[in-house]
């Protein structure tokens, strides 16, 4: 028979899980709904807290985006994405599978100093990297800025490849190369089917990482008409960081492509995630 301790146990643990996943949608939501209170609010309201808006007033928004020129902004931080996130995923999926499966000389120390970048903060590299684009005149341009975000997201991109390439059962690669598969071969059509949702989430973060980069292009970028995003909501968050309706109409703009990317990768992204985890 089931003893009482074990059964108050149960229910005690039914009880709380529920409890502590509301906590944590309520510490993710509330945010978020601060935020939007706030953009509908009338422009030039002085805000303390929570509060209601009297009416909804969305014209804030369309005053934000005409003020800012999120137009030019957000198509600058599309074509960034566009130009870091494929490159990006698509190096450190081949550096992750040379690293797990291949017999490269020196892998170890390969490996070693790659994960030194993740020790080394964006702050530390950025006025030697830009002296050192100026020299060959990469700043203020698209292709100067997307290889500095490839270079300082490929550190994790290979450690999570790699660690996921390691867990794949050796016996898949092993038949491939007995049935004659090249290297490539066995990556293209044996191993990423099956990583689908690693090369997801791995997407999915570095899309992330790469519209909310704020330091990066304020220095590299100069020119107006060619800032991201976020760094064109720091110059406007100085213009007009007394109205705070505003304002926060303005940073919903910013972050609203992030929230629907990753509502439509959402499964995908929980799905590698949790096989990390799993797996790890």
């Amino acid at each position: 028979m089931t003893s009482p301790t074990s059964t108050t146990r149960a229910v005690t643990g039914r009880l709380a899980a529920p409890f502590v996943l509301a906590l944590f949608m309520a510490a993710v939501l509330v945010p978020f709904a601060s935020l939007l209170l706030a953009a509908l609010q009338p422009a030039g309201a002085p805000l303390t807290g929570f509060a209601l808006p009297d009416g909804l007033h969305f014209e804030n928004f369309s005053r934000a985006w005409s003020a800012a020129g999120f137009g030019t902004l957000l198509r600058s931080s599309v074509v960034i994405a566009l130009c870091v996130v494929p490159a990006a995923v698509v190096c450190a999926t081949l550096a992750g599978y040379a690293l797990a499966t291949l017999d490269v000389p020196g892998r170890g120390r390969l490996y070693a100093y790659l994960l030194l970048g993740l020790s080394i903060p964006t702050e530390g590299t950025i006025i030697p990297l830009y002296y050192d684009l100026r020299a060959i005149g990469l700043t203020n341009t698209v292709p100067g800025l997307a290889l500095a975000e490839i270079a300082a997201f490929m550190p994790f991109g290979v450690f999570w490849m790699r660690a996921h390439f390691s867990t794949m059962p050796r016996s898949l690669m092993e038949a491939a190369r007995l049935d004659g598969a090249s290297s490539w071969a066995t990556l293209w059509r044996i191993l990423l089917p099956n990583s689908r949702p690693a090369v997801t989430t791995l997407g999915v973060l570095y899309f992330v990482w790469s519209w909310n980069q704020f330091l990066l292009p304020l220095i590299l970028i100069q020119d107006p008409a060619r800032r991201t995003a976020p760094a064109g909501l720091g110059f406007f968050t100085g213009q007009f960081g007394v109205d705070v309706p505003l304002l926060a109409a303005a940073t919903l703009i910013v972050i609203a492509p992030v929230v629907l990317v990753y509502l439509f990768f959402q499964r995908h992204f929980i799905s590698g995630v949790l096989s990390g985890a799993l797996k790890g």
